[in-house]
């Protein structure tokens, strides 16, 4: 039998790695093959196809159907993605590790560098033509990293591991909505979905970012609450989920809030729309009427006018008083 030097020694046998334990509808859900869209002769919409149609069918038209598509990426949208993406990984490294793990990654400088990536991608696709500057950049960057310092502070608030499972972020959303025209199909991404197996129960969120949160005006915009009853819709026929047994929530980061040293000031503000019977039934009713009005059989754009539902928002529309537009109202 040999033996070993006086100085070596075998390493200890490795333990192996408990497998984590996770539910069989999660597992189906992670695992599920989702429909293709074949370009070549099928069209897909998404919610913000449909809410641009519902807020002005001439502007959809403007921008779908001519194709007069203009350049709207602002140092709001920037944000907004470079944000998502940071919350998204510091959640999808919570649950596969912990949450003292999750708090050790560097998610300030991970957020840092997508905003720089987001704001390269939308300064090559407009032209190459800033659209911000240095020091707005330097104020959002500031913003993000307190949203990111809160979040993780008071983590144990708004996500718990207790009977919690991180079923996935951005899961894809894709079906046909409406079967006589089967060529159109809706697609979308849910920010979050989380799974609580103790009650059964799926909660979908959304991210959305604000200045200082929404007021009781922005939470009573029928459209802003369309996207998430949607998507409970659709996430319910997928998987053949209850849906009383899904539960909706957005989750808004505010940039700014109010200093007042009296009392705490949160720097997230959580919705959840009523999405009853009577909400559904109307969002499935406008989804339809938009597919139906907007497509021809073969699943292409009809080639019509669309009329124009002139708003106090028109200011903020590209087309606003221009020759492609002739809603020249004043407010």
């Amino acid at each position: 039998m040999f033996g070993f030097p006086e100085a070596y020694k075998p390493l200890p046998k490795k333990k192996k790695k408990k497998k984590k334990y996770i539910p069989q509808i999660v597992k189906d859900i992670q695992g599920y093959k989702h429909m293709e869209i074949d370009y070549a002769f099928e069209k897909n919409i998404s919610y913000s196809q449909f809410s641009q149609y519902l807020e002005c069918p001439k502007k959809w038209e403007l921008n779908y159907v001519r194709g007069y598509k203009v350049f709207n990426s602002t140092i709001h949208t920037v944000f907004g993605t470079a944000i998502h993406e940071a919350l998204q990984y510091y959640l999808q490294f919570m649950y596969d590790n912990s949450g003292a793990a999750a708090d050790r990654e560097d998610i300030e400088g991970l957020f840092e560098e997508k905003l720089r990536t987001e704001y390269k991608t939308q300064y090559e696709k407009n032209n190459k033509q800033h659209f911000s500057s240095p020091e707005e950049l330097r104020e959002f960057y500031n913003d993000g990293v307190e949203i990111i310092k809160y979040v993780k502070k008071h983590r144990s608030k708004y996500f718990s591991k207790k009977g919690w499972y991180l079923v996935g972020c951005e899961i894809p959303i894709t079906l046909i909505p409406n079967y006589k025209l089967k060529n159109v199909k809706y697609q979308g991404y849910l920010d979050l979905v989380m799974f609580h197996e103790p009650t059964n129960t799926f909660n979908i969120i959304d991210i959305k970012t604000s200045t200082r949160g929404w007021n009781n005006k922005a939470k009573k915009e029928e459209i802003k609450q369309f996207q998430l009853i949607l998507y409970k819709k659709f996430f319910a026929k997928l998987f053949n989920i209850p849906l009383e047994n899904i539960k909706i929530e957005f989750f808004i980061v505010k940039r700014k809030t109010y200093d007042n040293p009296d009392f705490h000031i949160s720097r997230v503000q959580q919705f959840t729309p009523a999405s009853g019977k009577v909400k559904l039934n109307k969002v499935t009713r406008l989804l339809d009427e938009f597919i139906t009005e907007a497509f021809d059989e073969q699943g292409e754009y009809k080639d019509k006018e669309h009329e124009m539902t002139p708003t106090d928002k028109c200011g903020w529309c590209p087309f606003y008083k221009t020759i492609k537009c002739s809603a020249t109202f004043e407010y």
